[in-house]
Order: C-alpha cells, then structure tokens, then sequence
C-alpha cells in the first residue's frame, strides 16, 4: 500500500503499537496510513505508530468496512464463515491477516458458541488484547453466532515457520 498522509475529521480514538495504550487523536491532526487491512487502519502520528479501528473509519474519510454472511437455512454455525471472519483480522504491524501468520491455533463451533485458541507473535504483545477483541467482534459478525470465547496461549511459542507459505512470500521470508 502507498503511504498517505490524511487529515483526521474528528477526535479519534487509536491504539499506540506495539504497546496497545490508548491515545486520542485530535481533529485536524494530519496521520500517515501506513496499512489499511481487514477493516483496521495502521497510522504514524507525531512520530508513533497507531491503530485506528474500522468503527472510526469516517475520522479518516472511510467508510467503515462490514462482513456480510448468508444465514445457513438451518439456523447453524458455519465455521467456513468463521474461519473467513478470522481471516479479516491483521496484525497492525505485517500486513498479513492472523489466520496466515498462523496465530490460529483451534476453531471450534458448540452450537452457536465460537471457541478460537489463538496466540501472538510475541508474549509481550501489547496489541494482544487488541487482536483478540478484533477476532471477538469479527466472528461475532457471521450469523447465529451467540458468544465468542478466544484463550491465548503461548504454547506452543509461535515461530515463523507456522505461516502459510503465502504469507512468507508476502514478507519476503521464503
């Protein structure tokens, strides 16, 4: 993606990455964007790299981005569908989706509950709880889903050899 630089039309809340602290950035104050993937926009602002969620969209002149899913006739979960909501969640820092960086580690559908075991590039992570409210909202999206529960885990570590070869080519990794 080509760089922009944008003026932001309102105050916006944002994320700081890697740390995940929330700031707010004012109306009027231009943004680099730096990543727009997934529904999510990554921006420098005075000097820091920032997340901004899809429901802000419209503080950069977006139009927010909305999954859409056909309803199963029979009223059920479908896990293609939650596994396609997975895939619309990036890291803010890589431009490859959690799914391809191979941060999902179970999906499992009971019912209408959506049970995700998932983990982070690093432990550290501050922008953990971020990706895991994303993966919330995200599946939350696809029909008859009633609850999603995520648990992270850190073992096993997550390497780099747990990307998709696609991703690897992406980064340039392979």
């Amino acid at each position: 993606m080509e760089r922009r630089l944008l003026p932001i039309l309102r105050d916006c809340p944002a994320r700081l990455v890697p740390t995940g602290d929330p700031i707010t950035i004012r109306d009027g104050t231009f943004v680099t964007l730096t990543q727009s993937l997934g529904g999510t926009y990554t921006v420098v602002v005075n000097g820091n790299m920032a997340r901004i969620d899809g429901a802000d969209a419209d503080a950069l002149g977006f139009q927010p981005e909305v999954l859409t899913f056909e309803p199963r006739p029979d009223g059920s979960v479908d896990e293609g569908q939650v596994r396609e909501a997975l895939a619309s969640v990036y890291d803010p820092e890589i431009p490859v989706n959690v799914v391809d960086l191979g941060l999902i580690y179970d999906v499992a559908v009971d019912g209408r509950i959506v049970r995700v075991t998932m983990t982070l590039t690093a432990p550290g992570c501050g922008m953990g709880p971020v990706l895991v409210d994303d993966v919330k909202r995200r599946v939350g999206q696809v029909p008859n889903v009633d609850r999603v529960e995520v648990t992270l885990v850190f073992d096993p570590p997550w390497s780099r050899d747990m990307m998709t070869e696609e991703a690897q080519l992406e980064l340039g990794l392979f």
